[in-house]
């Protein structure tokens, strides 16, 4: 029997975005296919088009719309409905590049089922033209966190397993709680990663971190310190370390 998946989005008021992001997961070709929205109490049209989806998917969509505490405290909730084998997340603006990337991402699994977490590259793309490609991420083979590498949280899928094990996202964390997520699995717990070369997402600029300067130093400051809480040394430069791979995204 194939391996089940399970991806999670996360949304509140993303009307503007989510038919792009419901869209590119029900083309998917794959079959074994869980699909859970976890909303915040959307005020616009958020639910009606959950729920103008919801009969296309004929049973593998659940959602839930409640009070949380953030994108991270929802994201855990998604993780905790999931019955997947592998779970991975497909954010409210985002979409999935074409309609064979999760059957590629589960053939990976299929082919190292020693593989803890498969990780690729990703698009980011123009806020009003998902065709526009802006930077494209490649992620690259592993090296170590501390010079600048991670990578694209929203291409890591990772067995359920593991975060049943080493646990979900830190709340401590409002910025960089995705960084300490994988900089944990990867780099404390030494889980085994593949890393597949293709472009699996198209993200839309603008996310929380990199809106503004203030939020690019506070997520510099989570990221140092998601390296104490994990007892990895690092540099005083990590800032610059981290910044010299998202220079060469635009040069690719």
């Amino acid at each position: 029997m194939e391996m089940k998946i399970s991806l999670i989005t996360v949304t509140y008021n993303s009307a503007m975005t989510l038919r792009d992001t419901i869209e590119s997961v029900l083309s998917q070709s794959y079959p074994n296919i869980e699909y859970i929205i976890v909303d915040g109490q959307s005020q616009d049209s958020t639910l009606s088009l959950i729920k103008e989806y919801e009969p296309l998917f004929k049973g593998k969509l659940r959602w839930i719309s409640e009070c949380d505490k953030g994108l991270y405290d929802a994201m855990n909730k998604g993780f905790r409905m999931a019955a997947g084998d592998v779970i991975g997340i497909i954010n409210s603006d985002d979409l999935l590049a074409e309609p064979t990337v999760i059957a590629k991402v589960m053939n990976v699994f299929r082919e190292h089922p020693d593989a803890d977490a498969v990780y690729a590259d990703l698009y980011y793309v123009a806020q009003n033209d998902t065709s526009r490609i802006i930077r494209h991420w490649i992620s690259g083979t592993q090296y170590s966190f501390k010079y600048g590498w991670h990578p694209a949280h929203p291409t890591f899928y990772v067995k359920r397993e593991v975060y049943q094990k080493y646990g979900l996202f830190d709340l401590n964390f409002k910025f960089a709680a995705d960084f300490e997520l994988m900089l944990r699995l990867i780099e404390r717990e030494h889980i085994k990663l593949i890393y597949f070369p293709e472009v699996l997402v198209r993200m839309r600029l603008g996310g929380t971190t990199s809106k503004n300067l203030t939020n690019i130093k506070k997520g510099n400051i989570e990221c140092i310190r998601a390296f104490k809480k994990n007892g990895i040394k690092v540099s005083c430069l990590y800032p610059l370390f981290r910044l010299l791979p998202k220079l060469k995204q635009y040069f690719h």
